[in-house]
């Protein structure tokens, strides 16, 4: 889908008329022969292969790559949007954006909408994180209520029933959240648009990428990567720490070592994109570093997965973001750590493309690691920048929500409005509704922040190379580990007073 803004005084020519969308389940019958068919044929002596085959078997394919254009304009006479569809009426009338802020900025407004209802329309899975984010010891019997499941961003209770979309995990009969965050601040994944400013040649990737595996290939190439033999004889199962619509997450340890891990064993007959789970344990199992959260085995027992991970009890930063409050080195010391995560990945052509606290888990020594490689991807000499918009709204990039093309550095914006976590308890924008916070990301670029006289100059600074709107100019994470405000980061041991206080402050929640 594309779109075109203008105002009503330009001189434009009236917009083309719209194409209407073909039904993909519609059973497609072959055209009835037209009736000069029979002189054509007679006339086309040359014609040898066309005039053999059999019209009754002919077909008409679906439409593939088909454009749905929308040519909006703004009319600054009457301050409304003329040509919008009514789906995107319906969203700007209750995103709270104002008549005001819509003419001073009507672009920012057309590309929220058209990002917000891609967001509401693309369903992608994450498989290895999706219900095992949190994982601290069992309260209260279970823990499968602090699990933060991955779902699509959800519109305003106030629209429409056909605009919303539901967690993806509504089936799951899971206790409520303890101290959760609003749906809003859970990962979306919406689909590729072409960058009118940047035409690129496909490469084979990209035909190779649009071509659905067959299930049997999916099986085969996931023996090739799997461990052979029974997992039951190497761990030992202790706990059920989370259970979720893509599978069940237990806590456990190995048997010849003793150490605990946590096992996801995911039913793949239930799994819509299989071939997502390839890609995401082959980036796992290439990429292994001390400051993310490592893979360490995986099993195919007919059709349930297994995927073992390395097990971290602190639970997530979310929780220490939000029930304690954290001093400039205990800051420090985690973006020390999330940054020599992202130097390796970058370096190894990764990109996270969704930091936030909820990724980040904490071991019971303090130490940091980074999580969710659902959403990640890989990047090449052919193709060194991405347009698929995924992440989570309020830690995304201001190129990401206009849908630009983009690259490592949207990981470098997302670790400074993480950083905003730490001092605020939340993102930006965080009480505001989604579409009106891609449209306030959008036209401020960098955020405002709460009490920022009592910020040191060096954590200031910091901030300002990580919120930098201008691609060009923001630091790398290589030059963000050299960094001054790095260096007054407290030992990681002193992280642990902090964990103990959230899970305590949890408990009595609870």
């Amino acid at each position: 889908m594309y779109f075109q803004i203008s105002t009503i005084n330009e001189q434009r020519p009236p917009p083309p008329p719209v194409r209407v969308d073909s039904i993909s389940g519609l059973e497609m019958k072959p055209l009835p022969r037209r009736p000069d068919d029979e002189l054509n044929k007679k006339k086309k002596t040359n014609s040898k292969d066309w005039t053999k085959k059999d019209p009754a078997k002919l077909t008409i394919s679906r439409p593939t790559n088909f454009n749905h254009p929308i040519h909006v304009t703004y009319n600054s006479s009457t301050g409304e949007f003329d040509g919008m569809p009514e789906i995107w009426s319906s969203l700007l009338q209750n995103s709270r954006i104002t008549k005001q802020e819509q003419k001073q900025n009507p672009q920012a407004v057309i590309h929220a909408l058209d990002f917000y209802q891609h967001a509401t329309q693309k369903r992608e899975s994450k498989f290895m994180y999706s219900s095992y984010k949190n994982l601290t010891p069992p309260i209260s019997g279970d823990l499968a209520d602090k699990f933060r499941q991955t779902v699509i961003l959800v519109p305003d209770k106030s629209i429409s029933s056909h605009e919303q979309i539901s967690n993806r995990h509504e089936n799951d009969q899971l206790p409520p959240p303890i101290a959760a965050r609003p749906e809003k601040t859970k990962s979306i994944y919406t689909r590729p648009i072409d960058d009118d400013h940047s035409k690129s040649v496909p490469t084979n990737g990209d035909k190779s990428k649009r071509k659905q595996l067959s299930d049997e290939e999916i099986y085969g190439k996931l023996r090739l990567i799997v461990s052979h033999g029974d997992p039951n004889r190497k761990y030992k199962s202790k706990d059920k720490i989370g259970q979720g619509a893509s599978g069940t997450v237990l806590l456990a340890y190995e048997l010849a070592t003793g150490e605990e891990v946590a096992i996801k064993q995911m039913n793949l007959a239930n799994q819509p994109k299989k071939e997502l789970i390839i890609n995401e344990i082959a980036v796992m199992k290439h990429n292994r570093h001390i400051n993310i959260v490592n893979y360490k085995d995986s099993y195919l027992l007919d059709e349930e997965l297994w995927v073992v991970m390395e097990y971290l009890p602190g639970g997530s930063l979310t929780d220490v973001v939000t029930e304690t409050i954290m001093e400039e080195g205990h800051i420090a010391a985690v973006c020390r750590e999330v940054l020599q995560a992202l130097e390796f990945l970058h370096k190894n052509h990764v990109i996270h493309r969704d930091i936030k606290s909820d990724n980040i888990l904490l071991g019971n020594e303090g130490n940091v690691k980074l999580t969710d490689f659902g959403f990640c991807a890989q990047i090449n000499q052919d193709q060194t920048k991405r347009q698929t918009m995924v992440g989570t709204p309020y830690w995304m990039a201001p190129e990401v929500v206009t849908r630009k093309q983009y690259g490592p550095k949207v990981d470098i914006w997302s670790l400074g409005i993480m950083a905003i976590e730490m001092i605020e308890g939340e993102p930006p924008y965080l009480n505001e509704s989604p579409l009106r916070a891609l449209y306030l990301i959008a036209t401020n670029g960098k955020p405002d922040i709460i009490g920022r006289e009592k910020l040191s100059p060096l954590f200031e600074d910091f901030l300002d190379q990580c919120l930098e709107v201008d691609v060009d100019k923001r630091a790398t994470s290589s030059q963000l580990l050299q960094h001054p405000f790095l260096k007054i980061a407290k030992p990681l041991v002193s992280l642990v007073p902090l964990i103990n206080a959230a899970r305590e402050s949890i408990k009595r929640n609870a």
